[in-house]
């Protein structure tokens, strides 16, 4: 490629990031044409590629990137400092390139309606609100609790496999749909990532790969938390970029499941959205809620506790900062923080629909 034709690449940006903008500005457009147009054809048509294959296609080219770069950089680098602008302007194509294709496959997404408004349900909540639900959910997950066999959860663990998981998340997809046909999940794509221990120790539970339309899980995360990532992730697939949103498509999936584990799994997690919320907002009101838990569910809680504690380390803040600026840029105002903007979903869910 000439040097004309480069610059031009990697000019193409500008006008792409105005477009993407300004697309933006129009969810009932990207709506429409987009997150319920071109996009479904495309993330099947990427499962149908690569769901098949049983390890992560999108680790391995991630890793192949990587390589790639490094190698650059070797027999370039001598090159970098002598004729910067060469190596600025390959950048520039590079990340012109990434920009349209990350679009193109997925990022669209970003700008659709919200899930609520599509479901047609309130997400605004009061004090009063969370601290109703959040005793119901109370309520509900001590119930569940007791009807799990004795010592069969120990240090909030289900008794499956990390596979037989992922199965019983596809039957609850399966159950979702019939009620909420959106949520119909074709050509399955849900593997465990071959970086599991780099994303534990990043603070993560798993990963859409836009690129080859594959949900990630951590695997190594304590499995009562792997229905809901699982059915997470598999939300990111059918095309929702929100983290709120895809919190609360797990939690919904997850508790679909007639099995006991399941719907225990997705009714902690959830308390857990509520209580965090409930803390910052009215302690009092917290410490109510708290005590009146089981002490095996405050056990379960605290075991969780204890398996991320143990991966703390210094990178994990750099890693959250940059998927913070990550998700401000597309769209997510919050941030990272939009994660527990679920608990308004949850409660304007259930008002609308229990």
């Amino acid at each position: 490629m000439g040097k004309t034709q480069k610059i031009a690449l990697a000019l193409s940006i500008i006008p792409q990031i105005i477009l993407v903008k300004a697309l933006g500005t129009q969810p009932e457009w990207v709506e429409q044409y987009y997150s319920e147009g071109i996009y479904p054809y495309v993330a099947q048509f990427q499962r149908f590629l690569f769901g098949w294959i049983p390890f992560s296609v999108g680790d391995v080219f991630y890793t192949l990137l990587a390589f790639a770069i490094i190698r650059y950089l070797y027999l370039q680098g001598k090159n970098l400092w002598r004729r910067p602008k060469s190596f600025l302007l390959d950048l520039g194509c590079a990340l012109s390139v990434g920009y349209f294709i990350f679009h193109l496959l997925w990022g669209m997404n970003y700008y659709r309606l919200p899930i609520n408004e599509k479901m047609n349900f309130d997400a605004e909540y009061s004090k009063e609100d969370l601290v109703n639900f959040t005793f119901k959910l109370v309520k509900m997950t001590n119930t569940l609790r007791t009807q799990i066999p004795k010592d069969s959860i120990r240090e909030a663990q289900l008794p499956y496999s990390v596979q037989e998981v992922y199965k019983k998340t596809l039957v609850s997809y399966e159950m979702t749909a019939k009620v909420f046909p959106d949520l119909e999940y074709k050509w399955p794509s849900l593997k465990s990532s071959l970086y599991s221990k780099v994303l534990t120790y990043m603070g993560y539970g798993g990963y859409l790969n836009p690129f080859t339309n594959e949900a990630q899980v951590n695997k190594i995360v304590p499995t009562l938390r792997l229905p809901s990532i699982s059915a997470h992730e598999i939300g990111h697939q059918l095309g929702y970029s929100s983290e709120s949103s895809t919190n609360f498509i797990g939690l919904l999936v997850a508790s679909a499941n007639p099995d006991i584990y399941f719907q225990y799994a997705a009714q902690s997690h959830g308390l857990a959205y509520c209580l965090s919320d409930l803390r910052r907002r009215d302690k009092k009101a917290f410490s109510a809620a708290y005590d009146a838990l089981l002490p095996a569910v405050k056990e379960d809680y605290k075991a969780l506790n204890r398996f991320w504690d143990q991966y703390e380390n210094p990178t994990e803040p750099i890693f959250k900062a940059m998927f913070n600026a990550f998700l401000k840029a597309n769209n997510q105002k919050e941030g990272i923080k939009s994660y527990n903007a679920v608990v308004g979903l949850l409660i304007g869910f259930d008002k609308a629909y229990q």
